[in-house]
């Protein structure tokens, strides 16, 4: 038996860990992701244009400190369009083959009624902390909520971790293995790490609003940038559009012979590499949501659950890069996401440049989710604690965090975050579920005012449940919300 023992590494327990938690990690994602879509009439289709017409328009924020509807769904795209939208995609491509990117997408479908739901909950349970701003997330309803601190405390300090060690580890290691590569320069691999820890830590400084304003502007451009970038590439590829369509829809089950996989592989890497790229129901997004000051919370659930789309669209991007690149065949055996990316870019319209131009976009994906990922943490660490000497232990912390994941394996920091990553998704899910009649009676309210031709505006008297745990929805003026009856 000892001798047995004795054969496996750290390595090996890790990964062993990384693969039968996302057994149950399915079960609860899926399932409940499936419950809530049944239970909110598929609010996800039946919606859509409103939660666009949300996401991109907003409200405004009732003070210059407050946080507006705007800058929030910003921020949370910010912290969802980081690495995982290139070298994420692309390791579901290696692992699970095409048919990995069906799964994401109906993952993601499903998980919009997730993300609806948490963003909400977020909402209702919100706090106003010391700074001025709205805090909330899983953490808040939890406590709030069911009543539970040292549940809400667990999460809490799971969601700190999940982000400053395994999401912004794997942008750091990602953005550094980029660059080495593109540049040849494996000599600098440390000078390039304490850059981008000094660089991010600068931005971190800034604290939550500061990061606010900022990705609100920087954001958009970054987006239309990379969708330029995939749309001249994906055209210049066209040829191989059907080609690569096919791919998908036979590899989902497991049909497609020349970039393989099974079934059962394209469905949990889709999984994880979904979950890892929109977020949704891990209760990373309603930390950044609730933020928002809004005249109802289900303004903030519905935008929110536009930004999965959103994030699925640049996701598919990334995916047809790959799979119409007429030199496919060459590249089955790369078993990196960033170079796999790299070289299929280079047999299109950008050849020699690509990898340039891709390290240049990574680099700006990354410190965007960085600064997005600490914004997460700053919200949960809060919550544990106002202390003002815990905020500048987390900053050190995350550049720690970020120097250390750039000089260490990259497989070791993506399964690290991966095990993090489904035993937060558990947690959180397993506590949207127990609240989701307050996600009804709120969506209730609000149709009952689109309805009447009103402006929605929530007022915790109208839930019929516990309503000791909300603070912040008391009586709200015209003036305040800055809201108007529609005519």
């Amino acid at each position: 038996m000892n001798g047995v023992l004795s054969g496996i590494t750290l390595d090996d327990i890790i990964a062993i860990a990384d693969e039968y938690i996302w057994y149950v990690a399915f079960v609860v994602l899926i399932g409940i992701g499936l419950y809530l879509t049944y239970k909110f009439k598929g609010i996800q289709f039946t919606r859509f244009f409103e939660s666009m017409k949300l996401s991109f328009r907003g409200t405004e924020s009732t003070s210059e400190q407050s946080v507006s509807s705007y800058e929030a769904f910003w921020v949370g795209v910010g912290a969802r369009i980081g690495i995982g939208k290139i070298a994420g995609v692309a390791l579901a491509i290696i692992m699970g083959g095409a048919g990995a990117m069906f799964w994401i997408w109906v993952f993601a479908l499903i998980s919009c009624a997730s993300c609806f739901a948490e963003c909400t909950l977020g909402q209702i349970f919100k706090e106003k902390k010391s700074d001025g701003l709205f805090h909330g997330g899983p953490a808040y309803y939890i406590k709030n909520g069911l009543k539970s601190p040292v549940f809400a405390a667990v999460v809490a300090i799971l969601i700190v971790l999940t982000y400053a060690v395994g999401f912004i580890g794997i942008q750091a290691s990602s953005a550094t293995s980029s660059f080495v590569s593109t540049f040849d320069a494996e000599e600098y691999r440390m000078l390039f790490a304490i850059i981008l820890s000094l660089t991010t830590g600068v931005m971190m400084f800034r604290g939550i609003k500061g990061v606010a304003k900022s990705l609100a502007k920087f954001v958009p451009v970054m987006s239309i940038i990379w969708f330029v970038m995939v749309i001249v590439t994906v055209v210049f590829n066209w040829r191989y559009i059907d080609d690569a369509i096919i791919m998908i829809l036979k590899g989902a089950f497991g049909l497609d012979s020349f970039i393989g996989g099974s079934m059962a592989a394209a469905l949990i890497f889709g999984l994880k590499r979904s979950v890892f790229s929109n977020t949704a129901g891990i209760g990373a997004i309603p930390n950044v949501s609730s933020a928002a000051d809004v005249p109802h919370p289900v303004e903030q659930g519905l935008s929110q659950s536009f930004g999965v789309i959103l994030d699925t669209v640049i996701c598919t991007g990334t995916a047809l890069i790959i799979l119409t690149s007429p030199t496919l065949g060459s590249l089955l055996n790369i078993k990196d996401g960033v170079e796999l990316v790299s070289a299929a870019m280079s047999s299109g319209i950008f050849g020699v440049y690509a990898p340039y131009l891709l390290t240049a976009i990574i680099l700006m994906f990354v410190i965007v989710s960085i600064v997005s990922s600490y914004s997460i943490c700053e919200v949960n660490l809060k919550f544990l604690s106002e202390k003002p000497i815990f905020s500048l232990i987390l900053k050190i912390g995350i550049m720690v965090s970020i120097f250390v994941s750039s000089l260490i394996p990259a497989d070791l920091v993506w399964s690290l975050s991966d095990i993090l990553m489904a035993v937060l998704g558990i947690a959180n899910m397993i506590a949207v579920l127990l609240l989701t009649d307050y996600v009804m009676e709120a969506l209730r309210d609000y149709n009952r005012q689109k309805a009447a031709k009103k402006t929605p505006v929530f007022n915790r008297s109208r839930i019929s449940l516990d309503a000791s745990g909300i603070s912040v929805w008391g009586e709200r003026t015209d003036v305040e919300v800055k809201a108007e009856p529609e005519s």
